[in-house]
């Protein structure tokens, strides 16, 4: 995903003379294109990221879309007062980018977990909240991002994660990505869990069930006009997220749907636990300690799919064929 925005945002800022790009002291080398190509507008801003979020509020104040882009947890846990007061009070458009969001940093340690930022960025007024599933909704989102005239976060992930689209798709503010229509369940996921949804429907696939599977690359504003109608159709909405359980994807959509009068169908969530990993790991490793993977999200719907056995079962239809691995 690192790749695509860095190739994108050169490109971007080739047409668009408004374009900065400040960084907080990663990417040197990922950067030398758009180094070249626009070299007055980038600042290495060093690990003082509060101040680079500052900058950042001064130069859109001056007419420029400003991007910012370090890791997650640094530009935004360390950052949330000066994006409240300097960005979001002033509706600044500001596009804040954190990369290697959720577990993709898991061998790090928990100071590069990043499971905290959609629940602290979407209850900030004027912030609009991405989250893209692959290489191809990072440069979609990256264009939604700089047509908006307020403030956006965007988390997108490291490097490897299938590349699920075939081409770059039409991303909307506030409307989801219809992956494989379905019936009886619904995988809804945020960001870069999408291929572990495809890989789940697969599974339920094989047990005679045919879920629907969307990407919402928008995580805030919601597509309430998409949930209304797959709550009254399903009988299980599953959310799946690289992100804690308490206040992220799952939890927009859990307070959506108690204001609801009729909420119609379950609400599953899966996310990581209210918890720290105090163990060093690969991504992969902590999303198994957290119940991240598609053998255990099938379970658990399947237990919760007992009495709701189709008769027949269908033949299941490859989503995941067309997967390559690049980022």
């Amino acid at each position: 995903m690192r790749n695509a925005f860095a190739q994108e945002i050169t490109a971007l800022a080739e047409a668009d003379p408004r374009l900065v790009l400040l960084m907080g002291d990663i990417g040197n080398r990922l950067f030398d294109r758009f180094k070249v190509v626009a070299s007055n507008r980038f600042f290495n801003c060093g690990v003082a990221e509060q101040n680079m979020i500052g900058m950042a509020a001064g130069l859109a104040s001056c007419g420029f879309r400003p991007i910012c882009y370090t890791i997650t947890p640094f530009v935004t846990t360390r950052c949330l007062e000066q994006i409240r007061v300097d960005v979001c009070y002033h509706r600044m458009p500001v596009t804040i980018v954190g990369t290697g969001a959720g577990l993709s940093y898991a061998s790090l340690g928990a100071t590069h977990h990043s499971c905290e930022d959609l629940a602290m960025l979407r209850v900030l007024p004027e912030m609009t909240v991405l989250a893209p599933a692959d290489s191809m909704e990072v440069r979609a989102c990256l264009r939604l991002a700089l047509r908006q005239g307020g403030p956006v976060y965007m988390r997108i992930g490291k490097k490897g994660e299938p590349v699920i689209h075939a081409e770059v798709p039409e991303i909307e503010v506030g409307k989801c990505i219809v992956m494989r229509p379905g019936e009886r369940i619904a995988l809804l996921s945020a960001g870069n869990m999408l291929p572990t949804a495809l890989a789940v429907a697969e599974s339920l696939g094989s047990s005679g069930f045919r879920p629907e599977v969307a990407s919402f690359p928008t995580i805030k504003p919601l597509d309430t006009s998409y949930l209304s109608d797959v709550f009254r159709r399903c009988s299980i909405v599953a959310t799946i997220e690289e992100h804690s359980v308490l206040g992220g994807f799952g939890g927009s959509i859990a307070e959506w749907r108690c204001d609801q009068t009729n909420p119609g169908a379950r609400l599953v969530r899966f996310g990581t636990g209210d918890e720290f990993l105090h163990v060093a790991g690969e991504q992969e490793f902590a999303r198994s300690h957290f119940g991240l993977t598609t053998g255990i999200i099938a379970q658990e719907l399947l237990r919760h799919l007992e009495g709701e056995r189709p008769a027949l079962k269908p033949e299941p239809v490859s989503a995941l064929a067309h997967f390559s691995e690049q980022g």
